[in-house]
């Protein structure tokens, strides 16, 4: 059985940095798209970014030039450096992954990580 599992979300004033992680377990045999989300009270779900490799990477326009998003295959792991926070950011954020494992190929969600930006 395939799971999510983030962390290094909490509490941070802005202007500051938080860097998230999320590592994928069970029997895994390849990981695709990896990606953030987040969802802040009252709103839909949205895209923070994706990554396929280091040449395809994708970010809202919101988060660019402040968030990296990375990735280490060997390690089951995708990270979110986030930068320069705003309070704009706070929000639950979920990483998302494309997995194909021994029970077949699917999107799997973590069970979020909440960031609050705030003085």
């Amino acid at each position: 059985q395939v799971q999510l599992v983030e962390s290094g979300g909490g509490l941070v004033q802005p202007g500051g940095s938080l860097r998230l992680s999320c590592v994928a377990s069970g029997s895994i045999f390849s990981m695709y798209t990896m990606g953030w989300y987040r969802q802040a009270p009252g709103k839909q779900r949205e895209l923070v970014a994706t990554i396929v490799s280091f040449r395809r990477i994708n970010y809202a326009d919101s988060v660019k030039g402040r968030f990296t998003i990375s990735r280490d295959n060997a390690k089951n792991t995708v990270y979110l450096q986030m930068n320069s926070l705003k309070p704009e950011d706070t929000a639950i954020y979920y990483c998302n992954a494309h997995i194909r494992s021994v029970s077949g190929e699917y999107d799997y969600w973590g069970q979020g990580t909440q960031v609050t930006v705030s003085s």
